[in-house]
């Protein structure tokens, strides 16, 4: 399953945990660097077996005119308003091999998958200098498999409201996100992860159709500071499936748990041109 919605899988929680300043400033054009990151994650959604991941941490910062990557994610400058976004929602998910998995034993193994869609945000609030502020994100994905012979994982939708503070209180200098909302996802991405069957079958594994629908919720919060030549971060997050459209497939052994990760990256160059940049 996606390890991390909307902005938390592999990419997505990159993306969700780099991040620069946020008032109104005076900065470079670009910014890039890169990192390392280790989160403590389920195999799938709902897994009996958790698993350390070390992974690379990419950070590239850009203020174009009409493309930004920052914060808020890569997105297009497409309208003439401060208040709404349109950007691209990515998202990732490592495999699952036969040997990691006693749930899943005598199965096919779980490819790795990327995701990639458009995301609507919508600003409903912000502080008098724009560093904090509110928003609604609509991210719509379509996943693949990474594999030999590519095919589709089906779509996800995972609306949320977003919550992003400068300098909260006892925190000068770092930036706290929240983000909380619910998943839907298509039958055929609930059944790439849920769904067991005949031939694969057995007396604690029966057969399994799974339907789409509701694919719980996901509470997250993320902590990151900018220094002059690098970037920390690091995240938390919840995740509830009860209720879930797949909560009665035996391979869901959980229907709720955490996940964290730390990461840090070092900014290797930055653009001498400089741009005035108002989030």
């Amino acid at each position: 399953m996606r390890l991390f919605s909307s902005a938390c899988v592999v990419l997505g929680c990159a993306a969700q945990l780099v991040s620069g300043a946020a008032a109104a400033a005076d900065k470079p054009l670009w910014e890039a660097g890169a990192g390392l990151g280790v989160m403590h994650l389920p195999a799938w959604r709902g897994a009996a077996e958790s698993r350390e991941l070390v992974l690379p941490v990419p950070y590239f910062i850009y203020h174009g005119r009409y493309l930004r990557a920052d914060r808020q994610g890569v997105r297009g400058v497409l309208f003439d308003s401060d208040r709404v976004d349109l950007g691209v929602s990515l998202g990732a998910s490592p495999p699952v091999s036969k040997d990691s998995s006693t749930a899943r034993a005598g199965m096919a193994e779980l490819d790795a998958t990327v995701e990639i869609g458009p995301q609507l945000d919508l600003t409903l609030w912000r502080s008098p200098d724009r560093a904090s502020q509110l928003k609604l994100i609509l991210p719509v994905r379509s996943a693949f498999t990474l594999s030999s012979s590519p095919h589709h994982a089906g779509w996800v939708f995972s609306p949320a409201f977003n919550l992003d503070l400068v300098d909260p209180p006892g925190l000068a200098g770092w930036r706290l996100g929240l983000r909380s909302g619910p998943i839907f996802a298509t039958r055929r991405q609930h059944a790439y992860y849920y769904q067991v069957s005949p031939t694969e079958a057995r007396p604690d594994r029966p057969a399994y159709t799974a339907s789409g629908g509701y694919s719980g919720t996901q509470v997250l919060a993320s902590l990151s500071r900018r220094y002059p030549r690098h970037w920390v971060g690091a995240f938390v997050r919840y995740d509830m499936l009860q209720h879930a459209a797949f909560d009665d497939s035996p391979l869901v052994a959980r229907d709720h748990y955490l996940a964290a990760g730390v990461a840090v990256a070092w900014i290797f160059g930055e653009s001498s041109e400089r741009v005035n940049v108002d989030d």
